[in-house]
């Protein structure tokens, strides 16, 4: 099946509201991938958990890349981090986080956290509703898909969904949300396949059955009628009432006062309870930037570094929950935001909207590793310069399909639409594939550069990224047998310049930044 008919077969249907007691719900639905994990016994009760930082967060201020720091206090004289603030990692002297993201430098340190840098997607774009749109759906930056990433997954499983959801075989929903709407990411063939809860106090109101507006009046009469009869005819209600039920938070680590944090408590106590449900997205806002992200006085502090902590801070404590709930062995968190920042700072103590950012990857079920080269950034930079996506963030769902949920290969492509590079996120071989040795000769060059890499046998792809991580040039897929290869780069229509060139397959993702001159 390809993309288009694929893509063709789908069609968007709105989310119906709801009301239970108080709890706000869409189109609710099952549990459609327990039929593949039932014949996938490595992923058995699999759960992942999608964080999103809504706004652009600015990846440069969250894990900074220290061998670059030179280049950096010029870019960002106003809001770098001093380097001797920033916090180091395990065996990795080239990097390090944001002094105020303790617990997931803690994560990072016991290898329960991975880092995955210069995620992004080719030809940006800088508007919030389109980027977010991108990324909730998995599409190209020139195409508009009316289906989410998960969406398309699920359908794929249940095609004949809703109809005769939910049953005894699958009677928990699918996708849940702490938030006023279902993602996009969720939307499937016939209509959204998750339920949204509006928020914390509304989920604890309604596993206690308990009535916001208690007073007697005509209104709230008529308000405790609506929601009786949609506690009556959800089936989904008693399920979730049931889980809540099963287990308490144990972790004493969640502070107060962090929204994430508290939709992270009612996620650990979900999963502990035994609902069903494999994937919960929650979200934290406040990351568009642009202006005094950080304090004037010192640069650890300030609105950014207060959105990191609660980040670190909820991460850190929703995990040593769920290890003490004794469930940490099948949930993996992931954190994404819309765009990362430009490198320069701008004139108000704050960053504007750019390209690609690092990703985190959190659970124990896998190794925690650095996955990609740190950003390069530039001697001199201009307002304009970004950092070229090093890692295609589908790349980073694929993966995570295939590792996670044990989804064939041919499945994965068809829901992502094409075929991307494998991130081993559950074992620990990146760092041999990364190793190998790529060079680019001459470089800086003038006219033609030469890409020298050692292939394993299999088909390449080469991009060619400018300054604004815009993809310029491209070589389509071609096979490469084992051994030493070679590509040239005819440059000559490139402008003179700071240049990305990335070379990826199915098993492969190397990177190399080079520079084209002008010998006028």
């Amino acid at each position: 099946m390809n993309r288009r008919k694929f893509i063709k077969g789908m069609s968007a249907a709105a989310a119906v509201p709801v009301v239970i007691n108080g709890l706000s719900v869409s189109t609710l639905a099952n549990s459609p991938m327990l039929s593949l994990l039932e014949s996938a016994a490595d992923c058995e009760g699999h759960v992942l958990v999608l964080i999103q930082l809504e706004g652009g967060n600015d990846g440069l201020n969250t894990v900074i890349p220290i061998d670059q720091y030179s280049s950096l206090s010029v870019a960002r004289s106003g809001i770098l981090i001093p380097e001797n603030k920033v916090l180091p990692i395990q065996g990795n002297a080239s990097l390090g986080l944001h002094p105020s993201m303790i617990g997931m430098q803690s994560l990072y340190n016991d290898g329960k956290l991975t880092i995955v840098q210069n995620v992004g997607y080719p030809n940006p774009d800088y508007s919030h509703f389109r980027s977010t749109d991108i990324w909730l759906t998995g599409a190209s930056s020139n195409e508009v898909l009316t289906n989410g990433w998960l969406g398309r997954y699920l359908t794929l499983d249940h095609p004949n969904f809703p109809t005769g959801y939910p049953n005894t075989q699958n009677p928990d929903p699918l996708a849940l949300q702490v938030g006023y709407v279902v993602s996009p990411a969720f939307m499937g063939n016939n209509g959204t396949m998750g339920m949204a809860i509006t928020n914390p106090s509304d989920f604890y109101q309604l596993i206690t059955d308990s009535e916001i507006t208690p007073d007697d009046s005509p209104r709230n009469h008529e308000l405790g009628f609506l929601r009786q009869t949609a506690r009556q005819t959800n089936a989904y209600s008693d399920r979730i009432k049931a889980a809540a039920a099963a287990a308490n938070n144990l972790s004493p680590l969640y502070p107060a006062g962090n929204k994430l944090a508290d939709q992270l408590k009612i996620v650990a106590r979900l999963i502990a309870g035994g609902l069903e449900t494999k994937l919960y997205m929650v979200n934290l806002g406040g990351f568009d930037t642009h202006s005094a992200q950080t304090d004037t006085a010192d640069t650890t502090i300030g609105a950014h570094a207060n959105l990191l902590k609660q980040v670190s801070e909820a991460i850190f404590a929703f995990q040593d929950d769920i290890k003490r709930l004794s469930v940490d062995n099948r949930v993996m968190g992931m954190t994404f935001s819309e765009f990362g920042r430009r490198i320069n700072a701008n004139g108000s103590q704050g960053t504007d909207h750019g390209t690609a950012a690092p990703m985190f990857v959190f659970g124990t079920s896998f190794p925690g590793k650095v996955i990609g080269n740190n950003p390069q950034i530039p001697a001199n930079t201009t307002v304009n310069d970004n950092l070229p996506m090093g890692i295609d963030f589908r790349a980073v769902y694929a993966s995570i399909l295939k590792d996670w949920f044990c989804v064939d290969d041919v499945l994965v492509d068809t829901v992502m639409g094409d075929d991307y590079e494998y991130l081993p996120f559950t074992t620990g071989i990146w760092e041999l594939q990364d190793q190998r040795e790529v060079l680019v000769f001459p470089n800086p060059f003038v006219h033609s550069a030469t890409v020298y890499f050692e292939s394993i046998g299999e088909e390449l792809r080469l991009e060619i990224y400018n300054a604004v991580g815009q993809r310029i040039k491209q070589i389509d897929k071609t096979y490469y047998g084992a051994g030493e290869q070679s590509i040239v780069i005819d440059g000559r229509d490139l402008r003179p310049g700071n240049y990305l060139i990335r070379l990826y397959g199915r098993n492969t993702t190397m990177t190399r930044s080079v520079v084209k001159i002008n010998t006028n």
